[in-house]
This record gives structure tokens, C-alpha cells and sequence, in this order.
């Protein structure tokens, strides 16, 4: 199985895909928020819908330092997964997802509704938690909100698009379901899988 994207052609994630975005005034500002076009072929026989996921795995784990002035968050501190997007029950017919299709600029309280493209079901992204308390943000993220890393993280973060292709039409999952939740009823279903790694930084060090 192979993925691939335009939105990304040279493995760094533009702007427009992602929730914030440089600003040399305040750090960030909103960006436009655009999922990544996804496209797929090489499909195995058996193949009976599509999941993808978009994960940055290198997200940290403490918040000491995390946004900080006069300060970066370590290289060496434990890093942690945070879910952008989770899309199941996509149709094995469909081999691409158009950049913007599914998510387009950033909704304060979250995309309210889980219904995807093509009759897919969409769960809800780890903003979910983020703004949880967050009387402007708070509310429940159904599908993609890209990268907001913090704007003085000492890494380059890593942006994994995964496209599963599964023996199952539907994912035994219900509600605002998470990524872990998508990924663990996936065991033992998953025929093939191919990714897209892009990359993001806010951080104006690492930008320059």
C-alpha cells in the first residue's frame, strides 16, 4: 500500500494546514486550518473501508516550559502522542481526500458533527481535551485541527497521516470516539497501512 500528498510535497507542512501559525508579534495567530490532501492506492484484496489517522508524536509530556518567554521546552523531556484526526468507516472505493475537504479553519467549541466524507464518521481530536475548560474553546473537536506546537519547543514536530486499510466495513466504535479508542478496535483488522510525515515548527529558531 502507498500515501501520498500534494499538500505536502516536500515533507514540510505549509501554514494553511495548520491550526496556528507564526506571528512576530503575539508568537501565533490562527491559520486557515486545511486538512492535507491524502491519496492512496495499491489497496489489498480483502479491503473493506479505510481509517485514517493523523498523529504528532512528539508532543511533551510536561508543561513547565511549554510556551514559556526566555525559554524552550528540552529536547530530552518524554514525549507523548496528540490525535489531529480520526476518520473511520471511509469507503473502499475512495482512494483520496481533497486538501480542505474534511476541516477547513478553526471552529471555536469544535466541529459539533462526527459525519465524514462518503459516509465515514469522524471522532473527536485531542483539542478535545486541550481547551477542556477553556470557556471560549472548550467543546467537543470532530475531525481535523492541524499543528499548534508550542511556539518555543526546542523539536521539530513529525505530523503522521496513517491510512489503514481493514477487513471490516464499519469499526466497532460509537460516539465522540478518540484515536486510541479508533486504533484498539483495529487490532487484528488491519490488512495494510501507508503514511504521510510532514513537518511543523513555530518556533522562530528553528524556522529561520
Amino acid at each position: 500500500m502507498r500515501a501520498w500528498s500534494d499538500s505536502i510535497p516536500d515533507g514540510s507542512i505549509p501554514e494553511r494546514l495548520a491550526f496556528a501559525r507564526a506571528d512576530a508579534d503575539r508568537h501565533t495567530a490562527l491559520s486557515d486550518n486545511r486538512n492535507p490532501h491524502l491519496a492512496w492506492d495499491d489497496v489489498p484484496d480483502g479491503a473493506a473501508s479505510f481509517v485514517v489517522i493523523g498523529h504528532d508524536g512528539d508532543v511533551p509530556t510536561m508543561p513547565d516550559d511549554v510556551n514559556q518567554e526566555g525559554r524552550e521546552v528540552p529536547p530530552d523531556l518524554r514525549r507523548t502522542d496528540f490525535y489531529h484526526w480520526v476518520l473511520v468507516d471511509l469507503p473502499v472505493h475512495v482512494r483520496n481526500l481533497g486538501e480542505g475537504a474534511v476541516g477547513s479553519g478553526v471552529v471555536a467549541h469544535g466541529r459539533t458533527s462526527g459525519e465524514g466524507p462518503h459516509g465515514s464518521r469522524q471522532g473527536i481530536n485531542d483539542y478535545t481535551g486541550w481547551f477542556s475548560g477553556d470557556p471560549e474553546m472548550e467543546g467537543d473537536y470532530y475531525g481535523y485541527d492541524g499543528p499548534c506546537p508550542p511556539w518555543n519547543d526546542s523539536l521539530v514536530h513529525h505530523y503522521v497521516f496513517t491510512v489503514y486499510a481493514l477487513d471490516l466495513a464499519r469499526l466497532p466504535v460509537e460516539g465522540a470516539f478518540s484515536g486510541p479508542a479508533a486504533l484498539a478496535a483495529m487490532e487484528g483488522h488491519i490488512l495494510a497501512a501507508a503514511a504521510v510525515v510532514g513537518t511543523y515548527t513555530l518556533n522562530p529558531r528553528l524556522r529561520d
